[in-house]
């Protein structure tokens, strides 16, 4: 082999060993690998657009990666639809916004959702979309959950979040559910499809909201600090209320009761239990006044009741 031909393969060989460490140290979109594990990356146009209309992206380019340190910078991300912006449908690389301690992506087209890297988590607004399982177990700062309007049949993990104050489950599937959580004050599930709802597990709810669902029978007894229950539109035929001595208003109208007795609840303000067809004396205390009452025609108050 001659001179020049041994020069021109050793540069050859140079050449290609340069491309090859330099294409080592490049990812599929020609950005370098730093070390850390720099970049997110941001599959969804939608969502990416809008990171970078908050100045959240601080490249402003729509390249579907972000800087893994502007995530972090982060603690409220508003991600809900607004007229500028198509729907997000995947949300991969929200786990690398750990700092969040609110996020809000209503009116999305979500179908799952995977916060378990967003662990500071206080405030979740997911309603309007079309989840149909949800894993909040490791969201243990949850105090608000709103997920109204999704798919839902199943939520798991609630009974690690120790500071949840409010869940809004309405407009979705459930058909039985049941809680463990003594700080929760206020649930509500109206318009789903439960035929079984076991409230033992949370001693300090104060408002409950079941409103058009398939509920034949239901036991408050557990929960003596309720001010509100409306659970209007269901299929009960009987109800306790003589542990609920805080229980200011109570909504139980359509439905089948036969028999109510409002006797040991002295702080009712508010009763409403109209359109029950075969409940025609509801039974009060000698002298208990209630401010606003709304009977059928065939009903009424009495402190006795046959």
């Amino acid at each position: 082999m001659t001179f020049s031909k041994m020069a021109s393969s050793c540069y050859a060989f140079i050449f290609i060993s340069t491309l090859f460490i330099l294409g080592s140290c490049s990812d599929d979109n020609g950005n370098d690998n730093l070390p850390n594990n720099q970049y997110l990356l941001i599959p969804d146009n939608h969502f990416e657009q809008m990171l970078i209309d908050q100045g959240v992206d601080s490249d402003g380019t729509l390249n579907g990666q972000m800087l893994r340190e502007d995530a972090e910078q982060v603690q409220r991300l508003d991600l809900n639809r607004n007229s500028h912006f198509g729907e997000i449908e995947d949300l991969t690389g929200i786990e690398g916004f750990t700092n969040i301690t609110f996020l809000s992506a209503a009116g999305q087209n979500l179908v799952d959702i995977d916060l378990s890297s967003n662990t500071q988590l206080d405030t979740l607004y997911l309603q309007n979309n079309y989840l149909t399982s949800l894993d909040l177990s490791k969201n243990t700062e949850l105090i608000m959950v709103n997920v109204l309007v999704n798919e839902l049949t199943s939520i798991s993990g609630l009974e690690q979040a120790t500071r949840l104050k409010r869940l809004n489950l309405s407009y979705n599937y459930f058909e039985d559910f049941s809680i463990t959580n003594a700080s929760i004050e206020h649930l509500l599930m109206s318009d789903n499809l439960l035929t079984s709802f076991d409230s033992t597990g949370a001693p300090n709810l104060k408002s409950i909201l079941l409103t058009t669902n398939q509920l034949g029978s239901v036991d408050f007894s557990s929960n003596p600090s309720l001010e509100t229950l409306v659970i209007s539109n269901n299929a009960l035929q009987n109800i306790g209320l003589e542990n609920n001595p805080n229980l200011m208003y109570f909504y139980a109208s359509s439905n089948g009761l036969n028999s109510l007795d409002v006797s040991q609840n002295s702080a009712l303000i508010d009763l409403r239990v109209d359109r029950n067809p075969d409940l025609s004396c509801i039974k009060i205390d000698g002298g208990q006044e209630i401010p606003s009452v709304f009977l059928s025609e065939y009903q009424e108050l009495n402190e006795v009741c046959q």
